[in-house]
């Protein structure tokens, strides 16, 4: 994607369109950018899941998305200018920072925006059964 022309870039708008991405927003990580920086850095790299897909384009700089695979094990994901990553709701995740601590990201949603996040344990949860299955079908 063309993160230096996201406003207009045909790609980005094509995705929101098939993916009914109707709200988004963009939110900067960093110390003089975020308020309760500290704060908010632990949040996000506690291990959580939400009950809907998370999806974020890196508009500028980098971070690191880490995953569990279908064996509980971590996968980083790193994440730079111009990726998008859709994390399906149910999936155990968290993010942080590389040594650039800076990003700027736009978050996109199906409907109005859910923040709740649920830390592991969060097994009960529909969203949590569907995604097991999900794996399990796939293996």
């Amino acid at each position: 994607l063309d993160a230096d022309n996201y406003e207009t870039d045909p790609c980005l708008k094509e995705i929101r369109r098939a993916e009914n991405y109707s709200w988004m927003d963009i939110v900067t990580i960093h110390k003089e950018k975020l308020p309760n920086y500290e704060e908010k850095i632990k949040t996000f790299y506690e291990e959580h899941l939400h009950l809907d897909d998370e999806i974020r384009y890196i508009l500028e700089g980098s971070g690191y998305f880490d995953v569990r695979d279908k064996d509980d094990k971590w996968i980083r994901i790193a994440m730079e200018k111009g990726d998008m990553i859709t994390l399906p709701a149910g999936i155990y995740h968290r993010f942080t920072l590389d040594e650039n601590n800076y990003v700027k990201a736009m978050r996109l949603f199906v409907g109005e925006p859910v923040w709740t996040a649920y830390n592991r344990p969060a097994d009960d949860f529909p969203a949590r059964k569907q995604y097991i299955k999900f794996l399990a079908d796939e293996a």
